[in-house]
């Protein structure tokens, strides 16, 4: 079958980027979209050509389908490809694409809808005979229910959003009197996100961790996986580092889990690239978690380990090419780390940072890969998701990875919009990220209440930054109207 001649990427920031790479390699012409706020945006530089959807509202521009059909159509493109967020997980969107003849680069619309709902997929997986998380198998309708289902549990207890993800629609409910409040806050989240209110309950489990699949299927059925990644390390249930190969893993658990996920996949009759995620208990028990229907923000880990581009792949099965790798082909080297680079202050609960970037020094070498949606000068929206770029570095050994991940970060400056840089390299530092010691609640339980810890060097190195960039403005002192944030406002806390 033909390879695309145009592809439309129906999404924005470090991930529309990524996307637009590999079309360049592959030959294949791309078309950005973009919001009033997005004129001058990274994505709509990068690419061939570029249109104009609407304001800066998402639900005018990035998740209005109607917008990003007349998009694709007026392009002339022969597919989309979602990204990760907005409309990535949308069946409604996948099934527009299928309606005007334009191949959606993801999985079928109904196979979207069946796993987008978690109690949906719950089911599936149970069918199956994957394991899943002890809980309800249908929405909750009775509190009486709920109440006499977490007793049979044990608190604490997940109360879960059906549809939906990003950690919203979530709560964890320590004990009974807490319980019909939860439900409450949790349904009403889920109705403001997803439009949906229904919610479901599951066990929660202390010092779990976030273990995820990567599965690529084509068309035919042939599905593999490529291996895992470890993706503990989360604050409001977001991930913001991630790691591959899962650390203190056994060839038997990670065959077994393996086992599973393709198990999963081959049950909801996936399609190209996925990702089935679990739950790993203290006592090495997996559960089922969710089936993520898209590219994931943390693929580039993967990739660095096996050399495979994941992006390639997928537009690769949605032409109809039959998928070239066994599971015996996949093969990994090394140890990989991603960190995930906000415009959010850490040190006041992850609050976002919105505003222009001044000054963007992005560290290089051997093994480091920085995949980034923004440059000097460019300004951070309020609007969206405030991720700017995903830093990745790769090594022979976890210890080896680390240190190259912490030396990356102290060479990453951005100044004018606060970062979670500092944080990152505080966490991994800290001895139980380096002794393998991590779970779903690590950052609670051991940073609940940051602070940055500046060395002399870098404080001197600050002070070295203040000092050229002042150097390069006027030297007039005038006084005068300050329209965005100075180095002063946005370096945070220092002495």
């Amino acid at each position: 079958m033909p390879m695309f001649n145009k592809i439309l990427i129906a999404n924005r920031g470090e991930i529309a980027v990524r996307i637009i790479h590999t079309c360049k390699d592959m030959g294949i012409r791309t078309v950005a979209v973009y919001s009033d706020v997005d004129a001058n945006a990274l994505h709509v530089l990068s690419a061939d050509e570029s249109i104009h959807i609407g304001s800066s509202e998402p639900a005018n521009s990035y998740l209005n389908i109607e917008k990003m059909i007349d998009a694709a159509q007026k392009s002339n493109v022969d597919a989309i490809h979602p990204g990760y967020g907005f409309l990535s997980e949308n069946p409604s969107f996948a099934k527009a694409c299928e309606n005007t003849g334009i191949v959606f680069i993801g999985p079928p619309s109904d196979v979207i809808q069946n796993l987008g709902d978690k109690i949906t997929s719950r089911n599936i997986m149970m069918k199956a005979g994957v394991p899943v998380i002890p809980g309800l198998s249908g929405a909750i309708d009775n509190i009486s229910v709920v109440h006499s289902e977490a007793e049979k549990l044990g608190y604490p207890v997940l109360i879960k959003a059906s549809a939906g993800g990003g950690g919203k629609g979530i709560r964890i409910v320590h004990t009974p009197d807490e319980l019909e409040d939860a439900c409450a806050a949790a349904s009403r989240e889920a109705l403001n996100a997803f439009n949906r209110s229904d919610i479901y309950l599951e066990k929660f489990f202390n010092n779990a961790r976030h273990i995820e699949f990567q599965i690529l299927a084509d068309q035919l059925g042939h599905t593999i996986h490529v291996l895992e990644r470890d993706c503990s390390i989360q604050r409001r249930h977001q991930k913001i580092i991630e790691e591959t190969p899962a650390t203190s893993f056994s060839d038997e658990l990670r065959t077994k889990m393996g086992q599973a996920a393709v198990t999963a996949a081959k049950a909801s009759h996936y399609v190209n690239a996925g990702t089935v995620e679990f739950l790993l208990d203290e006592t090495n028990q997996f559960y089922f978690l969710e089936m993520n229907t898209r590219l994931q923000v943390e693929h580039p880990i993967t990739e660095m380990i096996t050399g495979i581009d994941l992006v390639k792949l997928q537009i690769e099965i949605a032409c109809g090419k039959s998928l070239q790798l066994n599971q015996n082909d996949i093969k990994s080297r090394g140890h990989a780390i991603e960190c995930r680079i906000y415009a959010e202050n850490p040190y006041n609960n992850f609050i976002p940072s919105p505003g222009k970037i001044e000054y963007y020094k992005q560290p290089t070498g051997p093994g480091i890969r920085n995949d980034t949606g923004v440059y000097c000068g460019v300004d951070i929206p309020v609007d969206y998701d405030p991720i700017l770029s995903k830093l990745i570095a790769c090594a022979e050994t976890r210890e080896q990875a680390i240190e190259k991940m912490i030396n990356a970060l102290k060479n990453y400056i951005v100044l004018g919009v606060k970062t979670p840089i500092s944080f990152l390299i505080n966490i991994l530092e800290s001895k139980p990220f380096i002794d393998g010691n991590i779970f779903t609640h690590f950052i609670e339980t051991h940073f609940s209440s940051p602070e940055p810890v500046l060395s002399q060097p870098e404080i001197a190195g600050i002070s070295a930054i203040i000092n050229d960039y002042c150097k390069s403005k006027s030297r007039s002192f005038s006084v005068h109207t300050v329209e965005t944030p100075t180095p002063w406002q946005t370096l945070g806390y220092w002495r």
